[in-house]
């Protein structure tokens, strides 16, 4: 069900700004330089963190821009790491309803930020309970591609495994060890998992329908599949620049948020752990932007 709109109160651009200045930039993820002057983040700093242009931040900051959509409002919530009162308050000041229960929640607690920042070693996304992506750090984009490109209804593994638009076309090949077949039907008995427990929830079912109407294989799973968690793979990435990466992917579930904080990992001193390092360093980069 869409957010419903009531005109927009004054104070959301002051609150974007208090809000800014208040987080720190380590708790972002952004390493801190000693002549840094900005207490907070910079405004392009939490642009880029939202998957937004910064000429748009900068309007909502300032007024011009009085219509945000609830996508824009929740990926600002997140990066800002409110609470979820402050959460609600900021959905208010838009105009908008804030998130309902019995939906799946979009909200990544400021601690699960906090810790997903400080391993910023390890490729970390965060998805909710029907596999929208909603954070991720530097390692995971230099991993699998930058997700702030794509629109936001289409940062769904789901959609990407299934579906036929953007995100299937953008995800990089990966191989479970497990096999396609059966990485694919524990995705589609998780998210079976997640539609018995948000049974209101209209995005949810908008997204189950529309892979059913496009995907033989995603109905087959729907239809024969027992609901159930997706944990623990093995999966091999073909990047394209360091070629194929095998990493542990191990998924770590918040029970209060529903949320599941997926990671890639590799043994100390292994050919994979080097080429995870040579990520780090190049941000998955090794040729120059420009001949």
């Amino acid at each position: 069900m869409a957010a419903s709109r009531s005109r927009p109160r004054p104070g959301f651009g002051e609150l974007l700004r208090a809000w800014r200045d208040r987080l720190s930039p380590s708790d972002a993820g952004i390493t801190v330089t000693s002549g840094r002057r900005a207490p907070g983040l910079r405004r392009e700093e939490l642009a880029r963190l939202s998957g937004l242009s910064v000429d748009y931040v900068l309007r909502l900051e300032q007024g011009r821009a009085t219509s945000p959509s609830a996508q824009v409002v929740g990926a600002l919530a997140r990066t800002l790491q409110l609470s979820r009162p402050e959460r609600d308050r900021l959905y208010r000041s838009a105009g908008l309803l804030p998130p309902q229960d019995g939906t799946v929640g979009t909200h990544v607690p400021a601690g699960v930020q906090r810790l997903a920042a400080r391993l910023g070693d390890v490729p970390i996304g965060v998805f909710a309970a029907d596999w929208t992506l909603l954070w991720w750090n530097a390692m995971w984009t230099a991993l699998h591609g930058d997700a702030s490109m794509l629109p936001a209804s289409e940062r769904n593994l789901a959609r990407a495994l299934f579906g036929d638009g953007i995100a299937r076309a953008s995800m990089r090949p990966v191989r479970s060890e497990r096999g396609h077949d059966a990485f694919a039907a524990s995705i589609v008995a998780d998210l079976k998992d997640a539609a018995s427990r948000y049974p209101a929830d209209a995005q949810l079912a908008r997204l189950v329908q529309d892979l059913r109407n496009v995907s033989d294989d995603f109905a087959r799973h729907w239809a024969t599949g027992t609901p159930g968690p997706h944990t623990t793979d093995r999966k091999t990435i073909m990047h394209p620049e360091i070629g194929e990466i095998l990493l542990d992917c191990d998924v770590l579930v918040v029970p209060d948020a529903d949320l599941r904080m997926v990671t890639y990992t590799a043994a100390a001193g292994s050919r994979d752990a080097g080429k995870l390092a040579l990520l780090r360093v190049t941000g998955g980069h090794t040729a120059p932007a420009h001949p």
